[in-house]
């Protein structure tokens, strides 16, 4: 069966998307969204009120996709939990594939731009943002249950960390123009959790 054309609202977010990788949002224009899916001004003013409301849902149809995306890949079906918090880590390093402005993350490119000029979008960015920290807490958690439950480093802090070294990788791509700083800081933090859950040394095992 053939698979069915996007509708002209999913045409708009997925062009939103597209540019606020490569113009940012406040060199897009609503004549430039409408120029990307061939739509008249009435199709886009069908959908959308303002070009901030375009943006909003373009951050929110990113952050479920993206959510959709983690939560059900491959390395979920690993029965350690560690093996699945590395299996992220691994994930996300051959995700770095492609152009530039394909591997960049909508919502950190979006909300370095506005987060003191357009507070609704700062706040749909950081929700998914947040939802993002939820699932990897969640990945950590389980992981320092099985390995190292007597650790006193918090698994909240520890999903904070990571999702900073992953919004902050994809920055130096940007300024460097290249992944391999991305896939280098990913390698660290990689082996920065390994450390993390080797087990503490007893009395028993020290000499």
């Amino acid at each position: 069966m053939a698979t069915p054309a996007p509708s002209s609202r999913d045409r708009l977010l997925e062009a939103a998307m597209t540019l606020v990788r490569t113009k940012g949002y406040a060199a897009t224009t609503v004549d430039e969204l409408c120029a990307a899916t061939a739509l008249t001004k009435g199709a886009f003013f069908h959908h959308f009120k303002t070009k901030e409301d375009v943006f909003a849902a373009a951050a929110q149809r990113f952050g479920e996709q993206a959510d959709e995306l983690f939560r059900h890949a491959g390395y979920m079906d690993k029965t350690d939990p560690l093996q699945r918090l590395l299996g992220y880590v691994d994930f996300r390093i051959e995700l770095l594939q492609g152009e530039i402005a394909e591997i960049t993350c909508v919502l950190g490119t979006l909300v370095q731009e506005v987060h003191t000029t357009h507070p609704v979008l700062r706040e749909v960015c950081d929700r998914h943002i947040g939802v993002h920290v939820d699932m990897l807490t969640e990945l950590i958690a389980a992981a320092k249950r099985q390995h190292v439950p007597r650790a006193r480093w918090s698994a909240e802090a520890l999903g904070l960390y990571m999702q900073a070294v992953v919004q902050g990788s994809l920055l130096l791509v940007k300024s460097r123009q290249s992944i391999e700083p991305a896939v280098e800081c990913l390698r660290v933090l990689r082996r920065h959790l390994e450390l993390q859950f080797l087990p503490s040394p007893t009395k028993e095992t020290v000499k």
